[in-house]
C-alpha cells in the first residue's frame, strides 16, 4: 500500500512522540525539561536503572545512549508492538484521528483475510476451552492436575482440549458461518491428499494458544494425551498469521515482566514456560517447536540484553546450547549476549521447582555460564592436549570461531578471555616437562628486573601518550561538533577514559543527538582538557575555521590510537610468553612490536597532528634486550 505525499508528515505533526513513548516508560522528571520538549527515561529496549533514553519532542526522534536504539514514532511503535510499517502507521493514525487513505483492492483483501483468520483462531480457542471442561476433557483435566496446574492457571493460559474427533472443530467453525477454505487456511484443519472433506489437525491433545506480542491468537500448540502418538507436541503450520520462526510463546507477558526487571528466561517448550511463569519467573518464553532462529534471537534481544537459555543437563540439551552459540556469534553486539543455565541431569524446570522449590531454579539462573564458557567447553572437554599439534589444532578451531564475531571490540574481548583460559589450561605444562635422561634442560627464569622495568616504563609512557591523544580527539570534536556524525561509532568505542574525558565524550554524543545544552554541564571538564599544552597546539584547536584539516587530523589521531593499542596488546602477550622458554617467534614479535612503537612515536606534535615522543632510545634498548635474551640464564 502506498501513502499519498504529505500523509506521514501530517501524521508526525499531529502526534506527540513523548505521548507515544510515555505509554511504555516512566519519565525522569529531574532530568527532563518538559517545556523544551526534552525527555529522559530508562530505556524500554534494554534493562537499566539510569535514564539514558532521550526523546526530543520537537524534532520527533528518540535515542538511547546505552543500547543505541534510535528512530521516530513509527519506528518506536514497530519495535515495541512487533508490527510492520503499515500497521504502525495505522495505529498512530487512529490515535491522531486521521483516516487512513483508501487501500488498493489487493492490500485490502489481504488485510481482511488476516482479520478473518484471527477471528477463526479466537473462536477455536473458546471452543477448546469449553471442551476441556466437558466430560470429554476428564483425562486431560486429570493430567493437568498431576502437573500442578490449578484452575486459575488454566484460565490464565487459556488451556483447552481437542477431543479425538475427525471433524470436531471444523463442524463448529463452519456452523458459525466461517468458510471451509478459511478454516483450512487458519491451520486448524487440513485437507487429505485425495481431496476429501477437511479434518481436524489437533485431535486428542491438550491445547495451548499461541499469541503474538500484541496478544492476538495466531496459532495453537497441542500435547498428545496418547503416549504412543507420533509427535508428543504439535504446532499449527505456517499461515498468513503465523511464522513460527518469528514468534515466541508468551512473548507479550514476558516482555512486560522483563521491562519491570525480571530476567528473560528461554525455556524449551509450553509446559516449561507455564511452570516457570507460575513459579514467579514471568519473563519466560519458548521457541515454537524448532531450534532457536536468528529472528527469535533478535526478538529476545529487544526484550532483554542478556537472555538466559535454560537447558536440560543431558547431551541433547548441551547440543542445543551449542547450536545457539554458533547462531549467536555473528550477531553479537556490545551489551547483547546470552547466558546458559544448565539444569541437573534428568530434570526439566518443572521437575526442579516441584522437588526443590523456585529458589533452586533461581540458583541455576544465577550460575548461568556466559557464551564464551560454552564455546571453550565444547572445544576442550574430554580432550587431551599433550602435544604441540593438538594444542595448535585447538588454537585453529577457536580462532575460526572467534573470527565469526562481526563486532571488533567483542571479538577482541573474546580473544582475551580465550587466551586467559588457554593459559590456565597449559600454563603448568610449560614448567613441568618430563625429565629425559641425557637431555640438557634449559633453565627457565622470569624476565630480569631491568627487562620488566624497561617494558613497564614504556607501557606507562605510552599510556600517557594515549591519554593525551584522547584529549586531542575530544577537544577537536568540541570545536567541530559537525564532524561527530562520521566518527560517531569510533567516538562511542573510545577508551579507556579518565572521568573528565568520559563526561566530555558522553556530552558530545548527547549533543549530536539533539541535546543542545549537553556541553554546558561539562564546561569545567572541557576546560581541563583544553588547558593541556598538547591539546592547545593541536591543529583542530589552532585552526578552528578549517573543518577539512580538523577532519583529517581526527582521522589520523584515531588511526594512531588504534596502532598504539595494537602494539600494546602485542607486547603484553609477549611479556606473558616470556614466563616460559623464549624462542625465535617470541624474539621476532618483540622486535616487530618495538619497531611499530618506534614508528608510531617518531615525530613531534606540530601541524601534522602527531604527539611526538621520540622512542628511538627505548627501541634500541628493547632490541639489545632481545638480542641478549635476558630472560634466559646464561651458563658459565
Amino acid at each position: 500500500m502506498s501513502l499519498p505525499p504529505g500523509f506521514l508528515d501530517e501524521l508526525r505533526t499531529r502526534i506527540s512522540l513523548s505521548q507515544v513513548v510515555g505509554r511504555k516508560v516512566t519519565w525522569d522528571m529531574r532530568k527532563s525539561n518538559q517545556g523544551k520538549g526534552d525527555f529522559w527515561a530508562p530505556c524500554p529496549f534494554h534493562q537499566e536503572k539510569s535514564a539514558s533514553f532521550h526523546v526530543d519532542d520537537r524534532k520527533g526522534f528518540y535515542y538511547c545512549f546505552g543500547c543505541h536504539a534510535k528512530g521516530d514514532a513509527i519506528g518506536f511503535v514497530k519495535e515495541t508492538e512487533n508490527v510492520g510499517f503499515m500497521e504502525a502507521v495505522e495505529i498512530l493514525a487512529r490515535e491522531a484521528g486521521m483516516p487512513m487513505p483508501a487501500r488498493d483492492p489487493q492490500a485490502a483483501a489481504k488485510q481482511d483475510r488476516r482479520s478473518q483468520l484471527a477471528e477463526i483462531m479466537e473462536e477455536a480457542v473458546r471452543h477448546y476451552r469449553l471442551m476441556l471442561g466437558s466430560r470429554q476433557g476428564e483425562d486431560a483435566r486429570r493430567y493437568l492436575d498431576g502437573r500442578g496446574l490449578s484452575q486459575a492457571a488454566r484460565d490464565r493460559w487459556e488451556i483447552g482440549f481437542a477431543p479425538d474427533a475427525r471433524q470436531g472443530v471444523f463442524q463448529v467453525l463452519t456452523g458459525k458461518g466461517f468458510a471451509p477454505d478459511l478454516v483450512v487456511a487458519s491451520g486448524l484443519c487440513a485437507r487429505p491428499d485425495d481431496g476429501g472433506a477437511p479434518y481436524d489437525r489437533f485431535r486428542g491433545r491438550i491445547i495451548f494458544p499461541i499469541r503474538d506480542a500484541r496478544g492476538r491468537a495466531i496459532s495453537l500448540g497441542g500435547r498428545a494425551m496418547d503416549p504412543n502418538a507420533r509427535a508428543k507436541y504439535l504446532n499449527g503450520p505456517e499461515t498468513d498469521l503465523f511464522d513460527k520462526g518469528r514468534n515466541l510463546f508468551n512473548h507479550g507477558p514476558a516482555r512486560e515482566a522483563a521491562g519491570k526487571g525480571d530476567p528473560l528466561v528461554v525455556a524449551e517448550g509450553y509446559m516449561d514456560t507455564i511452570a516457570l511463569s507460575e513459579a514467579g519467573f514471568r519473563a519466560t518464553v519458548a521457541p515454537l517447536g524448532t531450534a532457536i532462529t536468528e529472528d527469535q534471537l533478535r526478538l529476545m534481544w529487544r526484550i532483554a540484553d542478556e537472555p538466559v537459555i535454560a537447558l536440560d543437563g543431558d547431551a541433547a540439551g548441551i547440543r542445543a546450547a551449542l547450536r545457539v552459540v554458533d547462531l549467536a556469534l555473528p550477531l553479537l553486539e556490545a551489551g547483547k549476549s546470552l547466558r546458559f543455565a544448565v539444569l541437573p541431569v534428568g530434570m526439566d524446570p518443572d521437575d526442579l521447582i516441584k522437588s526443590q522449590g523456585a529458589q533452586a531454579f533461581r540458583k541455576v539462573l544465577e550460575a548461568a555460564e556466559p557464551m564464551v564458557g560454552l564455546l571453550w567447553q565444547r572445544e576442550t572437554e574430554g580432550k587431551v592436549f599433550d602435544s604441540p599439534e593438538r594444542r595448535a589444532a585447538l588454537d585453529k578451531t577457536l580462532r575460526a570461531a572467534i573470527a565469526r564475531i562481526a563486532d571488533p571490540s567483542i571479538r577482541h574481548h573474546y580473544g582475551e578471555e580465550i587466551k586467559q583460559r588457554r593459559w590456565e589450561l597449559f600454563g603448568i605444562r610449560k614448567t613441568s616437562r618430563p625429565f629425559v635422561p641425557g637431555r640438557k634442560e634449559p633453565v627457565r627464569i622470569a624476565p630480569s628486573t631491568s627487562a620488566r622495568q624497561s617494558l613497564l616504563a614504556m607501557a606507562e609512557g605510552e599510556g600517557m601518550t594515549q591519554t593525551l591523544r584522547v584529549s586531542v580527539i575530544l577537544a577537536g570534536f568540541a570545536g567541530h561538533p559537525s564532524l561527530i556524525g562520521p566518527f560517531e561509532s569510533a567516538l562511542e568505542r573510545l577508551g579507556p577514559l579518565t572521568p573528565e574525558q568520559r563526561h566530555v565524550r558522553d556530552a558530545l554524543l548527547q549533543q549530536a543527538h539533539g541535546a543542545d545544552h549537553a556541553m554546558e554541564a561539562v564546561a569545567q571538564d572541557l576546560e581541563t582538557l583544553l588547558s593541556l599544552p598538547h591539546v592547545r597546539i593541536s591543529p583542530p584547536i589552532r585552526h578552528p575555521d578549517d573543518v577539512a584539516l580538523a577532519r583529517q587530523c581526527l582521522a589520523e589521531e584515531f588511526a594512531k590510537l588504534d596502532a598504539a593499542r595494537g602494539t600494546e596488546i602485542e607486547i603484553r602477550e609477549a611479556m606473558e610468553d616470556m614466563e616460559g622458554l623464549a624462542d625465535e617467534g617470541l624474539t621476532w614479535r618483540l622486535a616487530q612490536a618495538a619497531e611499530a612503537r618506534n614508528r608510531v612515536g617518531r615525530s613531534r606534535l606540530d601541524d601534522s597532528g602527531d604527539l611526538g615522543e621520540d622512542r628511538s632510545a627505548l627501541s634500541d634498548h628493547l632490541r639489545r634486550m632481545i638480542e641478549d635474551q635476558v630472560w634466559i640464564k646464561k651458563k658459565s
